[in-house]
């Protein structure tokens, strides 16, 4: 499989568009959950997910690009994503002041395209 671009980070997988409404649906990490769907946006080119993580780190947001996203188990209600707890702690701090901001979401996308699974 070839290794995604920055850009394909704000795509969801073919056939991973949201079916339904997923806020308040678990997220886990290859290595454990790390929060709730606070809000999911899937539109064209910048599609992504709040996560609101809680205690795990200091109750922050962060922002996952889509591209990240491995499945969504409706029946659970859980969103697996192919990256480590780690690998989401370390990312670029999310910035509620610049979500639509280009060079924003550039350097999110380059900094989970170069962790790809």
């Amino acid at each position: 499989m070839a290794k995604a671009s920055p850009a394909d980070m704000w795509h969801f997988r073919e056939g991973g568009v949201p079916t339904e409404d997923i806020a308040g649906f678990a997220i886990e990490a290859r290595d454990g959950e790390i929060g709730r769907v606070d809000r999911a946006n899937s539109e064209e080119g910048t599609s992504h997910l709040l996560v609101a993580t809680g205690p795990w780190i200091f109750g922050k947001t962060v922002m996952l690009p889509a591209g990240v996203i491995n499945r969504i188990d409706y029946k659970h209600k859980v969103v697996h994503v192919n990256r480590d707890m780690d690998q989401i702690k370390n990312a670029p701090e999310y910035d509620d002041t610049r979500p639509d901001d280009e060079t924003y979401r550039t350097g999110l996308g380059n900094y989970y395209a170069g962790h790809d699974a």
